[in-house]
């Protein structure tokens, strides 16, 4: 069961996930320093409970990873250079 708190980071990752999609596309450009700034807030706010995975994507900025986690999906997850998923 995901959480109010998770609902609202992950809201906030499909947010980025759909404007870097609009990066490449043509027309003006997404300001995504506002997302980043909101993930980094949420980040900070995270409770002490939170999965160990999620902290770990959330703190190495791993946002497609987290965005996957959220939607349980983790098991699509690649392992990153830290060897971890």
């Amino acid at each position: 069961m995901i959480t109010p708190f998770e609902k609202e980071l992950l809201q906030t990752l499909e947010l980025l996930s759909s404007a870097v999609r609009k990066v490449s596309a043509p027309g003006p450009k997404p300001d995504l320093l506002p997302l980043f700034t909101k993930l980094d807030d949420l980040t900070r706010g995270l409770p002490r409970d939170t999965d160990p995975a999620l902290l770990h994507y959330m703190h190495k900025k791993s946002y497609e990873k987290a965005r996957l986690f959220l939607l349980g999906r983790d098991s699509e997850n690649q392992a990153g250079s830290c060897r971890h998923v």
